[in-house]
């Protein structure tokens, strides 16, 4: 297997863009106050996100992976975003384990 160099260093480029956006993002948040409301839409983006992500696969799919998404949903409003993802997975693994 032989790699180009135009292709690593286009691979290469992008992973820099990638990071240096993270980065200056939190860098730049350390010295932005932000105001109650605006601190709570900002902490309703991850749960937004993973409902976009979860929620056509509801729809198109069984009921094993419709109930791991309710479940998913449902601990998005407990629990960290990690520890929700975590439960919809073990919920649609053990569904379709006992045949659903």
């Amino acid at each position: 297997m032989t790699v180009e160099f135009a292709t690593l260093a286009a691979i290469l480029a992008m992973a820099a863009a990638t990071v240096l956006t993270r980065l200056s993002g939190l860098l730049l948040l350390r010295y932005v106050n932000f105001s109650p409301r605006s601190r709570r839409a900002l902490d309703a983006i991850p749960p937004a996100v993973l409902m976009a992500v979860v929620a056509p696969t509801a729809f198109a799919t069984g009921p094993a992976e419709s109930a791991a998404c309710l479940v998913t949903a449902l601990a998005a409003f407990r629990f960290p975003m990690l520890a929700a993802v975590a439960l919809g997975v073990a919920t649609v693994a053990l569904l379709r384990f006992v045949g659903l």
